[in-house]
Protein backbone atom coordinates (compact mmCIF):
# COMPACT_ATOMS: atom_id res chain seq x y z
CA UNK A 1 0.00 0.00 0.00
CA UNK A 2 0.98 3.50 -1.56
CA UNK A 3 0.02 6.29 1.08
CA UNK A 4 0.56 10.31 0.37
CA UNK A 5 0.21 12.57 3.59
CA UNK A 6 0.07 16.09 2.27
CA UNK A 7 1.96 18.14 4.47
CA UNK A 8 3.58 15.00 5.49
CA UNK A 9 6.74 16.86 6.87
CA UNK A 10 4.69 18.72 9.85
CA UNK A 11 4.51 18.23 13.07
CA UNK A 12 1.34 15.70 13.02
CA UNK A 13 1.74 14.71 9.48
CA UNK A 14 5.89 13.68 10.06
CA UNK A 15 4.01 11.67 13.23
CA UNK A 16 1.75 9.98 11.17
CA UNK A 17 4.27 8.93 8.34
CA UNK A 18 6.49 7.39 10.83
CA UNK A 19 3.21 5.68 11.84
CA UNK A 20 2.50 4.34 8.48
CA UNK A 21 6.21 3.32 7.27
CA UNK A 22 6.63 1.55 10.83
CA UNK A 23 3.28 -1.06 9.66
CA UNK A 24 4.31 -1.16 6.04
CA UNK A 25 3.05 1.62 4.00
CA UNK A 26 4.98 2.98 1.14
CA UNK A 27 5.01 6.55 2.10
CA UNK A 28 5.39 9.89 -0.21
CA UNK A 29 4.75 13.21 1.22
CA UNK A 30 4.22 16.44 -0.33
CA UNK A 31 4.50 19.90 1.17
CA UNK A 32 6.70 23.14 0.08
CA UNK A 33 9.41 22.59 2.86
CA UNK A 34 12.00 20.10 3.08
CA UNK A 35 11.88 17.20 5.13
CA UNK A 36 15.32 15.57 5.64
CA UNK A 37 14.53 13.38 8.85
CA UNK A 38 12.13 11.45 7.10
CA UNK A 39 13.76 11.47 4.07
CA UNK A 40 16.88 9.82 6.04
CA UNK A 41 14.42 7.04 6.71
CA UNK A 42 13.10 6.10 3.15
CA UNK A 43 10.00 8.40 3.05
CA UNK A 44 9.89 9.91 -0.51
CA UNK A 45 9.18 13.80 -0.11
CA UNK A 46 7.63 15.93 -2.79
CA UNK A 47 8.50 19.34 -2.72
CA UNK A 48 5.26 21.75 -4.32
CA UNK A 49 2.07 23.88 -3.10
CA UNK A 50 -1.14 21.88 -3.01
CA UNK A 51 -2.75 24.96 -4.40
CA UNK A 52 -1.67 23.89 -7.49
CA UNK A 53 -3.62 21.18 -9.15
CA UNK A 54 -0.55 19.83 -10.86
CA UNK A 55 0.95 19.14 -7.43
CA UNK A 56 -1.36 17.44 -6.10
CA UNK A 57 -2.12 15.16 -9.01
CA UNK A 58 1.58 14.33 -9.62
CA UNK A 59 1.91 13.30 -5.75
CA UNK A 60 -1.33 11.13 -5.84
CA UNK A 61 -0.68 9.57 -9.03
CA UNK A 62 0.04 5.58 -8.00
CA UNK A 63 -1.27 6.26 -4.08
CA UNK A 64 -3.89 4.29 -2.17
CA UNK A 65 -4.98 6.44 0.69
CA UNK A 66 -4.43 10.14 0.98
CA UNK A 67 -3.80 11.86 4.81
CA UNK A 68 -4.39 15.42 3.87
CA UNK A 69 -3.29 17.16 6.78
CA UNK A 70 -1.57 20.16 5.08
CA UNK A 71 -3.22 23.58 5.88
CA UNK A 72 -2.02 27.45 6.61
CA UNK A 73 -2.62 27.24 10.53
CA UNK A 74 -2.58 30.30 12.84
CA UNK A 75 -4.83 33.22 13.73
CA UNK A 76 -3.92 36.40 11.48
CA UNK A 77 -2.90 36.53 7.69
CA UNK A 78 -5.16 37.61 4.59
CA UNK A 79 -8.49 36.09 3.79
CA UNK A 80 -7.12 34.90 0.02
CA UNK A 81 -3.95 33.14 1.68
CA UNK A 82 -6.12 31.13 4.27
CA UNK A 83 -9.10 30.23 1.49
CA UNK A 84 -6.14 29.65 -1.02
CA UNK A 85 -4.20 26.67 1.51
CA UNK A 86 -6.79 25.02 3.14
CA UNK A 87 -10.01 25.71 0.89
CA UNK A 88 -8.36 25.58 -3.04
CA UNK A 89 -5.73 22.76 -1.69
CA UNK A 90 -8.45 20.56 -0.59
CA UNK A 91 -10.46 20.95 -3.58
CA UNK A 92 -7.36 20.28 -5.59
CA UNK A 93 -6.80 16.45 -3.01
CA UNK A 94 -10.36 15.68 -3.98
CA UNK A 95 -9.82 16.43 -7.48
CA UNK A 96 -7.26 14.26 -7.57
CA UNK A 97 -8.70 11.15 -5.60
CA UNK A 98 -12.03 10.80 -7.83
CA UNK A 99 -9.95 11.33 -11.37
CA UNK A 100 -6.88 8.90 -9.69
CA UNK A 101 -9.59 6.68 -8.31
CA UNK A 102 -8.05 6.83 -4.73
CA UNK A 103 -10.44 4.94 -2.52
CA UNK A 104 -9.84 6.56 0.81
CA UNK A 105 -9.75 10.03 2.30
CA UNK A 106 -8.59 11.12 5.80
CA UNK A 107 -8.75 14.55 6.57
CA UNK A 108 -7.09 16.57 9.28
CA UNK A 109 -9.97 18.97 10.20
CA UNK A 110 -10.08 21.08 13.76
CA UNK A 111 -12.31 21.76 16.51
CA UNK A 112 -12.54 25.07 15.84
CA UNK A 113 -15.08 24.49 12.64
CA UNK A 114 -17.75 24.38 15.45
CA UNK A 115 -16.21 27.04 17.80
CA UNK A 116 -17.87 30.49 17.69
CA UNK A 117 -16.28 31.92 20.71
CA UNK A 118 -18.60 30.63 23.34
CA UNK A 119 -17.89 27.65 26.26
CA UNK A 120 -17.82 24.24 24.77
CA UNK A 121 -18.21 21.70 27.59
CA UNK A 122 -18.63 18.03 26.72
CA UNK A 123 -20.37 18.49 22.87
CA UNK A 124 -20.33 16.31 20.70
CA UNK A 125 -20.43 16.11 16.31
CA UNK A 126 -23.64 17.00 16.37
CA UNK A 127 -22.92 20.33 17.17
CA UNK A 128 -23.41 22.83 14.04
CA UNK A 129 -21.05 25.10 12.82
CA UNK A 130 -21.39 28.63 13.74
CA UNK A 131 -23.03 31.13 12.06
CA UNK A 132 -19.87 33.38 12.24
CA UNK A 133 -16.17 33.08 13.21
CA UNK A 134 -13.43 35.47 14.79
CA UNK A 135 -10.69 34.06 12.48
CA UNK A 136 -10.36 33.13 8.92
CA UNK A 137 -8.62 29.21 9.40
CA UNK A 138 -11.74 28.23 11.38
CA UNK A 139 -13.68 29.41 8.45
CA UNK A 140 -12.03 27.98 5.94
CA UNK A 141 -11.39 24.48 7.48
CA UNK A 142 -15.05 24.14 8.13
CA UNK A 143 -15.26 25.50 4.29
CA UNK A 144 -12.64 22.28 3.11
CA UNK A 145 -14.42 19.92 5.80
CA UNK A 146 -17.71 20.32 4.82
CA UNK A 147 -16.76 19.84 1.24
CA UNK A 148 -14.74 16.89 2.21
CA UNK A 149 -17.54 15.21 3.67
CA UNK A 150 -20.29 16.09 1.42
CA UNK A 151 -17.94 13.70 -1.64
CA UNK A 152 -18.28 10.41 0.58
CA UNK A 153 -19.89 8.22 -2.07
CA UNK A 154 -19.36 4.88 -3.27
CA UNK A 155 -15.81 5.76 -5.44
CA UNK A 156 -14.55 7.71 -2.21
CA UNK A 157 -14.75 7.25 1.36
CA UNK A 158 -14.06 10.04 3.63
CA UNK A 159 -13.44 10.77 7.22
CA UNK A 160 -12.42 14.38 8.98
CA UNK A 161 -10.56 14.06 12.57
CA UNK A 162 -10.89 16.89 14.80
CA UNK A 163 -7.84 16.33 17.22
CA UNK A 164 -7.80 19.35 19.72
CA UNK A 165 -4.61 21.40 20.33
CA UNK A 166 -1.56 18.94 18.95
CA UNK A 167 1.33 18.93 21.35
CA UNK A 168 4.66 17.17 21.96
CA UNK A 169 8.50 16.36 21.46
CA UNK A 170 8.21 18.06 18.04
CA UNK A 171 5.90 20.88 18.29
CA UNK A 172 6.65 23.84 15.99
CA UNK A 173 3.82 26.04 16.67
CA UNK A 174 1.54 25.47 20.22
CA UNK A 175 4.49 25.36 22.78
CA UNK A 176 6.96 27.21 21.21
CA UNK A 177 4.54 30.12 21.05
CA UNK A 178 4.25 29.96 24.61
CA UNK A 179 7.85 29.81 25.79
CA UNK A 180 8.94 32.42 23.54
CA UNK A 181 6.00 34.69 24.93
CA UNK A 182 6.85 33.70 28.44
CA UNK A 183 10.28 34.29 28.19
CA UNK A 184 9.80 37.60 26.83
CA UNK A 185 7.12 38.93 29.25
CA UNK A 186 4.54 38.95 26.67
CA UNK A 187 2.41 36.17 27.89
CA UNK A 188 -0.69 36.65 30.32
CA UNK A 189 -3.83 35.17 32.01
CA UNK A 190 -6.94 35.51 29.71
CA UNK A 191 -9.57 35.50 32.03
CA UNK A 192 -10.80 33.54 35.40
CA UNK A 193 -7.94 30.92 34.73
CA UNK A 194 -10.58 27.93 35.78
CA UNK A 195 -11.33 26.85 32.08
CA UNK A 196 -11.32 23.24 31.26
CA UNK A 197 -9.75 22.02 27.94
CA UNK A 198 -9.17 19.09 26.25
CA UNK A 199 -5.64 18.99 24.19
CA UNK A 200 -4.12 16.23 21.90
CA UNK A 201 -0.79 14.43 22.70
CA UNK A 202 0.68 14.06 18.56
CA UNK A 203 1.17 10.42 19.04
CA UNK A 204 -2.40 9.97 19.74
CA UNK A 205 -3.35 11.93 17.19
CA UNK A 206 -1.00 10.28 14.51
CA UNK A 207 -2.82 6.85 15.93
CA UNK A 208 -6.40 8.25 15.58
CA UNK A 209 -5.29 8.60 11.70
CA UNK A 210 -4.14 5.62 10.95
CA UNK A 211 -7.70 3.54 13.10
CA UNK A 212 -9.21 5.72 10.94
CA UNK A 213 -7.53 4.75 7.81
CA UNK A 214 -8.54 1.31 8.96
CA UNK A 215 -12.35 1.36 9.46
CA UNK A 216 -12.19 4.11 6.38
CA UNK A 217 -14.28 1.74 4.09
CA UNK A 218 -17.76 2.07 1.24
CA UNK A 219 -20.96 1.40 4.09
CA UNK A 220 -18.57 1.49 7.10
CA UNK A 221 -20.19 3.74 10.13
CA UNK A 222 -17.14 6.18 9.60
CA UNK A 223 -17.20 6.96 6.50
CA UNK A 224 -18.85 11.27 5.79
CA UNK A 225 -18.38 11.68 9.65
CA UNK A 226 -16.55 14.31 11.81
CA UNK A 227 -14.64 13.13 14.82
CA UNK A 228 -13.59 14.91 17.72
CA UNK A 229 -9.82 13.30 19.03
CA UNK A 230 -8.63 14.36 22.39
CA UNK A 231 -6.90 12.91 24.90
CA UNK A 232 -10.13 12.52 27.09
CA UNK A 233 -8.28 14.61 29.84
CA UNK A 234 -9.90 17.44 30.54
CA UNK A 235 -7.68 19.96 32.79
CA UNK A 236 -7.71 23.99 33.69
CA UNK A 237 -5.97 25.47 30.25
CA UNK A 238 -3.80 27.86 32.49
CA UNK A 239 -2.76 25.08 35.01
CA UNK A 240 -1.55 22.91 31.69
CA UNK A 241 0.24 25.48 29.88
CA UNK A 242 2.17 26.55 33.67
CA UNK A 243 2.99 23.03 33.72
CA UNK A 244 4.32 23.38 29.51
CA UNK A 245 6.49 26.66 30.63
CA UNK A 246 7.81 24.52 33.47
CA UNK A 247 9.00 21.78 30.99
CA UNK A 248 11.36 24.53 29.44
CA UNK A 249 12.28 25.74 32.37
CA UNK A 250 10.14 29.04 33.06
CA UNK A 251 8.06 29.78 35.69
CA UNK A 252 4.14 29.93 36.15
CA UNK A 253 2.25 33.11 34.21
CA UNK A 254 1.63 35.34 37.17
CA UNK A 255 -0.03 38.51 34.94
CA UNK A 256 -3.35 38.52 34.16
CA UNK A 257 -5.95 40.20 32.33
CA UNK A 258 -9.86 39.91 32.13
CA UNK A 259 -11.49 38.04 29.22
CA UNK A 260 -13.39 41.35 28.30
CA UNK A 261 -10.70 43.37 27.95
CA UNK A 262 -8.13 41.12 26.15
CA UNK A 263 -11.68 40.54 23.36
CA UNK A 264 -11.36 44.46 23.02
CA UNK A 265 -7.53 44.54 22.92
CA UNK A 266 -7.49 42.00 20.20
CA UNK A 267 -10.21 43.56 18.07
CA UNK A 268 -8.65 47.43 17.95
CA UNK A 269 -5.24 45.29 17.43
CA UNK A 270 -6.82 43.35 14.46
CA UNK A 271 -8.47 47.63 13.03
CA UNK A 272 -4.74 48.83 13.55
CA UNK A 273 -2.71 45.71 12.09
CA UNK A 274 -5.29 45.60 9.16
CA UNK A 275 -4.97 49.54 8.75
CA UNK A 276 -1.75 49.57 8.45
CA UNK A 277 -1.38 46.51 6.48
CA UNK A 278 0.96 44.97 8.98
CA UNK A 279 1.64 40.81 7.91
CA UNK A 280 2.88 40.11 11.38
CA UNK A 281 0.63 38.83 14.22
CA UNK A 282 -1.01 41.16 16.35
CA UNK A 283 -0.34 40.36 20.56
CA UNK A 284 -3.96 40.14 20.85
CA UNK A 285 -6.94 39.33 18.91
CA UNK A 286 -10.45 38.41 19.40
CA UNK A 287 -9.98 34.47 18.72
CA UNK A 288 -7.20 34.11 20.51
CA UNK A 289 -8.76 35.95 23.64
CA UNK A 290 -11.68 33.67 22.99
CA UNK A 291 -9.48 30.59 23.08
CA UNK A 292 -7.89 31.42 26.42
CA UNK A 293 -10.24 32.31 28.45
CA UNK A 294 -13.24 29.77 27.17
CA UNK A 295 -13.96 25.70 27.51
CA UNK A 296 -13.47 23.64 25.09
CA UNK A 297 -13.73 20.19 25.91
CA UNK A 298 -15.80 17.30 23.83
CA UNK A 299 -17.49 13.88 24.21
CA UNK A 300 -15.34 12.28 22.04
CA UNK A 301 -17.31 8.78 22.43
CA UNK A 302 -18.23 8.37 18.95
CA UNK A 303 -14.28 8.51 18.45
CA UNK A 304 -13.98 5.40 20.97
CA UNK A 305 -16.88 3.31 19.69
CA UNK A 306 -16.24 4.19 15.64
CA UNK A 307 -12.74 4.06 15.53
CA UNK A 308 -11.56 2.06 18.44
CA UNK A 309 -9.86 5.03 19.57
CA UNK A 310 -8.37 5.02 22.94
CA UNK A 311 -5.48 7.86 23.81
CA UNK A 312 -1.87 5.87 24.14
CA UNK A 313 -0.30 8.60 25.94
CA UNK A 314 -1.77 10.04 28.86
CA UNK A 315 -1.02 13.91 29.71
CA UNK A 316 1.35 12.86 32.48
CA UNK A 317 3.51 10.95 30.31
CA UNK A 318 3.23 13.65 27.66
CA UNK A 319 4.42 16.34 29.52
CA UNK A 320 7.41 14.18 30.59
CA UNK A 321 8.04 13.12 27.24
CA UNK A 322 8.08 17.27 26.27
CA UNK A 323 10.54 18.03 28.96
CA UNK A 324 12.77 15.32 27.95
CA UNK A 325 12.82 17.10 24.63
CA UNK A 326 12.93 20.64 25.64
CA UNK A 327 16.16 18.96 27.89
CA UNK A 328 17.59 17.96 24.48
CA UNK A 329 16.86 20.55 21.56
CA UNK A 330 17.47 23.32 24.17
CA UNK A 331 20.41 22.61 26.65
CA UNK A 332 18.12 24.00 29.17
CA UNK A 333 16.96 22.95 32.52
CA UNK A 334 13.37 21.59 32.75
Amino acid sequence: MRALVTGGGGFLGSAISRRLQAVGYEVRIVQRSPAPELAGIGVECRRGDIADPTVVMEAAHGCDIVFHTAAKAGVWGSAAEFHRANVTGTENVLAACRALQIPRLIYTSSPSVVYGGRDEAGIDESTPYPKRYLAHYPRTKAIAEQAVLAANGPGLATVALRPHLIWGPGDNHLVPRLLERARTGRLRRVGRGDNLVDTVYVDNAAQAHLLAAERLRPGSPVCGKAYFITNDEPVPLWKLIDRMLACGGLPPVKRSISAGAAYAAGALLEGLYAALGCRDEPPMTRFVARQLSTAHWYNISAAKRDLGYRPEVGVEEGLRRLRDWLQRTSGEPG
